[in-house]
């Protein structure tokens, strides 16, 4: 599990899931949004795929598994992948400081790979701009803004040497917190109340298990995907690079 690629971070726990699940299905927002909990809290991808696994074992031998229903969602697996994050963190904190030349080598991406997700996502943000320009003047506008900033982006990564990956995902980080602000504040109240609905419902079953702060950046990681869908936008992060 050491080597693997961290900013493939979401794509290993989907395939692995998928393994898992025997079956290549997509998952839903609601899983997406868990991994990006997950990521963000810095969970190792280790303990990710650990939790996954105890999670499967313990549903092999649940009811529900007897009747021959399969296990769709990562939801099921979150008290499983906490704990196994603790776990980590207990044996960690007894082995000492761990090198990073290894992890910093494994993230490197090639600069012909960057280029590509970043002028992808450049010709997309500008076809979105265009189609906004009409109906929504004020979120082209912003659309067009965050064009500009990957286009800056852009540059940094043309540069010959080495690429400052953390400070890249560093700037994608503001460039997506401000422009979901600006998808909130232009998207029709009906649509935002529809995915509050859609929310609360698949959460229903897990509010138990999670504490305040884990609900509260959940449901941000879950709007934060539906609105960017709604308006058919690429998500910026380096994570999403596969």
């Amino acid at each position: 599990m050491g080597g693997l690629n961290y900013f493939n971070y979401f794509t290993e726990i989907e395939e692995y899931f998928w393994q898992k699940r025997g079956a290549h299905l997509l998952v839903s927002p609601l899983d997406w949004a868990i991994v990006e909990t997950w990521q963000k809290a810095g969970i190792p991808l280790s303990a990710v795929l650990k939790g996954i696994d105890r999670a499967f074992e313990s549903y092999a031998r649940s009811r529900r598994a007897a009747s021959g229903r399969q296990l769709k969602t990562l939801s099921y697996c979150v008290d499983a992948v906490l704990e196994a994050a603790e776990e980590e963190k207990e044996v960690a904190a007894g082995t000492g400081p761990v090198t990073s030349s290894a992890k910093k080598e494994e993230e490197t991406f090639s600069s012909s790979a960057l280029h590509t997700f970043f002028a992808n996502n450049i010709e997309r943000f500008a076809a979105a701009a265009t189609a906004q320009r009409t109906s929504q003047p004020d979120l082209a506008s912003r659309l067009e803004e965050t064009r500009a900033r990957l286009q800056e982006t852009l540059l940094l990564v043309d540069v010959p040497g080495r690429v400052d990956l953390e400070d890249i995902e560093r700037r994608l980080t503001v460039v997506e917190e401000k422009l979901t602000a600006a998808l909130t504040a232009s998207a029709p109240e009906e649509f935002l109340l529809d995915i509050r609905r859609e929310m609360d419902h698949q959460l229903a079953p897990y509010r138990r298990k999670m504490n305040a702060p884990q609900l509260a950046q959940l449901e941000r990681q879950y709007m934060q995907k539906r609105l960017w869908e709604r308006y058919n936008l690429p998500r910026l992060s380096l994570f999403y690079l596969t």
